[in-house]
């Protein structure tokens, strides 16, 4: 889906576009009385008082691409999922940010909602973050979101990235180390990091992250990441029902 199309299609049908929220159980808010919320963007560079135009941090290779990954996780749960989505699938009345173009027109029109919010008739329906939160949490959050795999993506792999949060789970329950139980572990590892360089991502960003690339780098062989992989499976592979 190409997020211009996704636009021009609301506005055919006749649909304001404003970026209201759908709670958990289906009522429609607006967002503009939320109050936003700070971002921790330690350990990512300062990008300076000048807004960039451009995401600094979409080329995976960007040795600080997966810290802005985690950090802009944050920062969008605290801000945008509420009417975004978690996972940033919308509920199809705020735009679909999966599917906005990790390109020049996507960045412009990104930078232009996050610096200044939305108000439809006088009334706010997403508050201005650029002041408040300050670009380097508006790049994390932009990098987060262009990373989302495409609609679907994880579909052909459920079933089998359940059957290996079995088999963690039954382990971390045995209480059994990490690096002991390695044998085992290091072929799933290997399949779920095939699993995530598999997966396209919605807005044509150069690679998704995902359920399977978390729970990838989590099974590090640290103490309780057995048991924090397959919670991590468990949480993504449900979010992305």
């Amino acid at each position: 889906m190409n997020f211009r199309n996704w636009m021009l299609g609301i506005f055919a049908a006749g649909t304001a576009l404003s970026l209201t929220s759908l709670d958990p159980i289906g009522r429609v808010e607006a967002h503009g009385d939320v109050a936003p919320q700070a971002v921790d963007t330690a350990g990512l560079p300062d990008l300076g008082e000048e807004w960039l135009v451009e995401n600094p941090w979409r080329d995976p290779d960007n040795q600080f691409w997966a810290l802005a990954i985690k950090v802009g996780a944050s920062g969008y749960n605290q801000n945008c999922a509420r009417c975004h989505g978690l996972e940033v699938i919308s509920g199809g009345l705020a735009p679909d940010l999966r599917y906005l173009e990790a390109d020049d027109f996507g960045d412009e029109w990104y930078l232009e909602r996050y610096q200044n919010g939305y108000t439809q008739n006088g009334v706010t329906k997403m508050p201005a973050f650029g002041e408040l939160l300050g670009q380097e949490a508006a790049w994390a959050i932009r990098t987060y979101v262009e990373t989302r795999p495409d609609e679907g993506a994880l579909d052909p792999h459920s079933e089998r990235l359940k059957a290996i949060r079995d088999v963690i789970q039954e382990l971390a329950e045995k209480a059994m180390p990490a690096v002991e139980a390695e044998d085992t572990i290091a072929p799933l590892r290997t399949e779920m990091e095939e699993i995530a360089d598999s997966l396209e991502t919605g807005s044509g960003a150069p690679r998704a992250e995902s359920v399977a690339s978390r729970a990838a780098l989590q099974l590090d062989g640290s103490d309780d990441s057995l048991k924090k992989t397959a919670e991590i499976l468990t949480i993504g592979l449900s979010a992305a029902k």
